[in-house]
């Protein structure tokens, strides 16, 4: 479920004044007829909300149309002084950025929207940096827009070194005719991914769909969240670990899915910066493989390179923002100190920028247009959808909404239940209970006729009942 997706006009703003937004990130990944990302799909839906769409940075303000939402596409901004020169005197009222860092002295006075989970790039002082947590303006996010496109890509990155299976080897030694499978194949033994530890950190949208797929593939799956969501694990069918440490213990593979964590106002530094460090990289299985598809300055990357140079962590997937100023060169980011073990283990890393969640154009579409109609909630009915932090007075709160299958079972998907499917739930659960009763008072003796008659009903009672309430959304944790 997504925010206020419908095309049709909001109610009327202030008519006498002309709000403005910066969209500082790529809104579409498709390539259009010019060769370049196409953003017409969002684009169209701001005109059908009755905004406007300027493919340029903001000039004079006095020349906008008023009564209007004005949406100025800048994806091209990167840096840190690019971003405060555009935005650091608060002439656009809100931002939508999806990896685009914002420091904290660009300033928007209504708000902003990450599109995506972790907020931990939107450090402007609006709204009291990544967190939330103070200012006079609105943090919001669209959690669950791309939890599915990161969550496949862990499993892509996982599946290129387990099973260790040298496939391009393989396929060159074929396509040249140079393999016997009788005499050869034994030269290449490999391991199962089924009954691999993976432990995974984080149960928020993006870690639960990295322990479904992991499930999946018949890997044992662990799990260290906080307290309050051991029960929801366990009944997931995954195992909970309290410690950090307790999680990493003996893992194959350890993921990363926590964010950042609140800024330290004095320091700057974030709560979870570098808690991938020595002690947890050691307690996972030798060879285990790090994947940290979240910020990159969760890894203690000095930690991680004594551990390649063990041999303690084989492969290290790192998936984090580099920027690079097009006037001077240089580079910022943090993906900048991995790039220090690149000389010396550059074939046993895979260091992408901050694109896993970012192959996929529909979720980017998707969490653009949800960010759209936040912004215009914000501004026509002082509403939020997916706050982060504190929201300013006189604001309401909506609650947080993600898309279908992703996330929580919340009382809003219970009441959109109709009166049919309900029945049809009552109605499979009443057979199966039926049977399920013939069974438990059968005596032993009897119990092989019972199966043997209606054993296939029951399975297919039971099946069905699974893949209905899936579609239902009724899978998951209760919110």
């Amino acid at each position: 479920m997504t925010a206020n997706t419908n095309t049709q006009a909001v109610e009327p703003i202030d008519s006498q004044r002309a709000y403005t937004v910066l969209i500082c990130d790529l809104v579409g990944l498709r390539f259009g007829p010019d060769g370049k990302p196409d953003p017409s799909e969002v684009r169209a839906h701001i005109e059908a909300r009755g905004g406007r769409f300027h493919a340029t940075a903001l000039g004079d303000k006095a020349g906008l149309e008023q009564g209007r939402v004005h949406f100025f596409y800048q994806p091209d901004l990167s840096t840190r002084e690019e971003l405060i020169d555009a935005a650091g005197d608060g002439r656009y009222d809100a931002v939508i950025a999806a990896a685009t860092f914002l420091p904290a002295e660009t300033v928007f006075p209504l708000a902003g929207v990450r599109i995506g989970a972790g907020t931990g790039n939107m450090g402007s002082r609006s709204w009291g940096g990544g967190s939330g947590e103070g200012g006079t303006a609105v943090l919001m996010n669209t959690p669950g827009i791309n939890s599915r496109a990161t969550a496949q890509m862990v499993m892509k990155a996982i599946l290129k070194v387990l099973p260790d299976l040298p496939v391009d080897l393989l396929h060159d030694r074929v396509a040249r005719g140079a393999f016997d499978t009788g005499r050869e194949l034994r030269d290449f033994p490999t391991e199962k991914l089924e009954g691999k530890t993976i432990a995974i950190i984080g149960y928020g949208n993006i870690g639960r769909e990295v322990a479904k797929l992991a499930r999946a593939f018949g890997m044992r799956v662990v799990i260290h969240a906080r307290p309050r969501h051991r029960d929801w694990i366990e009944a997931e069918g995954f195992a909970y670990a309290a410690d950090l440490g307790d999680a990493a213990e003996s893992a194959d593979v350890l993921s990363v899915h926590v964010g950042l964590g609140k800024q330290d106002a004095q320091t700057g530094r974030y709560a979870n910066a570098g808690f991938i460090g020595a002690d947890i990289l050691s307690r996972m299985s030798k060879g285990a493989v790090l994947i940290n598809y979240d910020r990159g300055e969760l890894v203690d990357v000095a930690a991680l390179g004594d551990a390649l140079d063990r041999g303690q962590v084989r492969h290290a997937a790192i998936d984090a923002d580099l920027f690079r100023d097009a006037s001077t060169g240089n580079l910022s980011g943090p993906m900048l100190p991995y790039l220090d073990l690149v000389e010396k283990h550059g074939a046993r890393l895979e260091l992408l920028p901050h694109a896993a969640a970012d192959t996929d154009h529909p979720s980017r579409v998707a969490g653009a247009r949800q960010a759209v109609d936040q912004i215009f909630d914000v501004i026509c009915r002082k509403s939020v959808t997916n706050a982060k932090g504190t929201v300013p007075e006189g604001y309401l709160s909506l609650g947080a909404t993600t898309p279908p299958g992703i996330g929580p079972v919340t009382a809003r998907d219970l009441r959109k239940l109709t009166a049919d499917e309900c029945a049809e739930l009552a109605d499979l659960c009443e057979r199966q209970a039926r049977l399920w009763k013939t069974l438990s008072i059968a005596l032993p003796d009897e119990r092989g006729k019972v199966i043997a008659e209606q054993g296939e009903e029951l399975v297919r009672l039971v099946n069905g009942f699974c893949i209905l309430a899936e579609s239902l959304n009724l899978r998951g944790p209760y919110q």
